[in-house]
């Protein structure tokens, strides 16, 4: 329930979209788009299914380019604020046949968190990368990661996640994976 197994995950990516990040501080939204990105290559390295989601893309634009280039066609396009309130999410994820969610995304304090919530409601094992979601306010940021954890959530971080989805220094993957982060 604690750790997180490459066999058993999932990466989910919500609402990085074009209009979006503007609203972001842009030394929050470069880190979220360099961490989502790393994600997204460990994801291919390891053989992790992922699914991604827009908002309202007639208003607030399409996933950004930095990251839509290294996915493939597995997108939500959502109305609803929790990914989970789309059926289509949900179905593509029982789909994938995995139970633990590693959970990236804006705004973390809103369709990230009812996200979560609404995951471990629907008995995901949630994983929400502290270091790859954001919001426009640090607060909101902070309390939608602490109610986030008070749900059920583990809230973790890039590293963690990826030696986690690793378990071991001989694995075949590791200097792939190691070239990420260094």
């Amino acid at each position: 329930m604690y750790t997180l197994k490459r066999d058993d995950a999932v990466l989910v990516i919500v609402d990085i979209q074009e209009k979006l990040v503007k609203a972001m501080p842009e030394k929050v939204y470069e880190k979220i788009k360099k961490n989502v990105k790393i994600l997204l290559e460990a994801s291919k390295i390891l053989n992790i299914p992922v699914i991604y989601t827009q908002q309202y893309t007639k208003g607030l634009g399409e996933t950004i380019s930095e990251l839509k280039q290294h996915l493939t066609d597995c997108h939500i396009e959502k109305l609803t604020f929790s990914c989970c309130k789309e059926q289509t999410f949900l179905t593509k994820l029982k789909a994938t046949g995995k139970k633990s969610v590693i959970l990236t995304g804006m705004e973390a304090h809103i369709c990230v968190l009812q996200t979560a919530i609404d995951l471990i409601e629907n008995q995901y094992n949630v994983f929400t990368v502290a270091d790859a979601v954001c919001s426009r306010f640090k607060d909101n940021w902070k309390f939608g990661l602490q109610y986030m954890r008070d749900a059920g959530a583990k809230i973790t971080i890039v590293e963690t996640v990826l030696f986690q989805l690793l378990e071991r220094s001989d694995a075949k993957e590791f200097k792939e994976i190691q070239k990420l982060i260094k």
